[in-house]
């Protein structure tokens, strides 16, 4: 029996963050990355599990050498971003790995001394299995922490495009990226074009299905699903593809077109009528706003935190305004130049500890200084509102739909610019 959940096949891909300390002297290398190094080792083991996830499948796999450097890129990519997470101040603590753990056993029905037996028989210790848990959890709040900081949604976005989704239609999409760097030159450029072009021509002739493709030849991070965007109203769908998908039927594929990361194909998975099922009553929603204080790293971060909070905390206590203190102090940096205005909101929207602080409050009351996974807050509550669960429903979804395509382009510039950043030392193949 092979084990499955989301979190563990996200850490059996992430499993390489065995350090280089625990190795042999002798251990061959197969890439330095800044000041850290990826073992052999940890690739043999990162390529052995996706070779085991496509068992049944092992012919939509490209040969071993084109996946070894898949596998490694990614990573590479995992290492960068663990390290920007300790840079940033983000932990993640011994009891949360062994609450993972115990979640992904209880999910597996299994006992957590059944789960590390089952592990041994996958060929993996419990030592590497807790790193790689430990990687995967740093690796989404570092993610989580760039979303707070960079993305952003407003009540006037939401509406534009509930009004524009209104009866429409849904799109699931795959897509094949041949990737150029910044910069390209014309040779590398006439390459790239070869290469899509010589996929959109085993597609065309039926020889090969996309998904397969994808997982063979694209440059995307999820090159290795297939190439799976998931689902997408129109609006959300590149201009260059939009128009084009009107017209498509399930299983077309549009492209290739140049974009921002290089050549793209596009495939029509299929589609769904885009209204939903929404919920029923009415549901309390909260305008407030807040001040955030993000501890430095560093032992002491969290102690000089607290006592910053409390300086504006007593500031506003003394009479000084709040959306004026918000916007000189908050380190929240998408809410700070609206006077920390949040919006309006459910209770569970920004996680429960944010939420149940709000609902204590009354209307214009402001909180004692409280801690999140972001860090300090003082909260003011603006004022409350009943409105219908369904309408309700339905922008949270828009809200999320909106925030996770931003998120998406803006988190796959970022990493591609620490990757174009890092001095990376590949030490296999030719």
């Amino acid at each position: 029996m092979k084990i499955r959940t989301a979190l563990l096949c996200a850490a059996l891909l992430f499993a390489a963050s065995v350090h280089a300390q625990q190795a042999q002297p002798l251990e061959r290398i197969a890439a330095v990355v800044d000041e850290d190094v990826i073992l052999q080792s940890e690739l043999d083991r990162a390529v052995a599990n996706i070779v085991a996830q496509y068992a049944d499948r092992q012919n939509q796999l490209p040969p071993r050498q084109v996946l070894e450097r898949q596998v490694l890129e990614r990573l590479i990519l995992v290492k960068l971003q663990t390290t920007r997470a300790g840079e940033t101040g983000v932990r993640v603590g011994d009891a949360e790995v062994d609450s993972a753990i115990n979640n992904i056993a209880q999910q597996n029905n299994l006992s957590p001394d059944q789960l590390r037996q089952q592990l041994a028989r996958d060929g993996m210790s419990i030592d590497d299995f807790r790193s790689s848990l430990r990687d995967e959890i740093l690796v989404q709040r570092l993610r989580q922490r760039f979303a707070q900081s960079r993305i952003s949604v407003s009540d006037a976005e939401v509406d534009a495009a509930m009004t524009s989704q209104a009866g429409a239609m849904q799109y699931h999409l795959a897509h094949i990226l041949v990737a150029l760097p910044e910069g390209a030159t014309p040779e590398q450029i006439a390459t790239g074009q070869q290469k899509i072009d010589g996929i959109k021509s085993l597609l065309d002739r039926n020889e090969m299905q996309f998904a397969a493709a994808a997982v063979r030849y694209s440059d995307s991070p999820n090159a290795l699903e297939g190439g799976d965007l998931g689902w997408r109203s129109l609006d959300e769908i590149p201009v260059a593809f939009a128009n084009a998908i009107r017209s498509m039927q399930p299983g077309n594929v549009i492209g290739p077109i140049r974009g921002p990361s290089g050549f793209q194909l596009l495939q029509l998975v299929e589609t769904r009528d885009g209204a939903q099922a929404g919920g029923e009553g009415t549901v309390t929603q909260f305008h407030a706003r807040h001040i955030l204080v993000r501890p430095a790293e560093g032992a002491s971060g969290d102690g000089e935190a607290k006592a910053r909070i409390d300086t504006l905390r007593a500031r506003i206590a003394g009479g000084a305004d709040f959306q004026a203190v918000a916007g000189e102090s908050s380190d929240d940096t998408v809410s700070k130049s609206n006077g920390g205005d949040l919006g309006w909101f459910t209770q569970d929207e920004f996680g429960p500890e944010f939420g149940g602080q709000v609902a204590t409050l009354q209307d214009g009351q402001v909180s004692a200084p409280f801690k999140t996974q972001a860090g300090w807050h003082i909260v003011q509550r603006v004022g409350t509102r009943q409105t219908r669960a369904e309408d309700e429903n339905r922008r949270a979804q828009v809200r999320e739909s909106i925030g996770q395509r931003k998120l998406e382009d803006e988190w796959d510039r970022y990493l591609r610019e620490m990757r174009g950043e890092a001095y990376v030392d590949i030490r296999i193949g030719g």
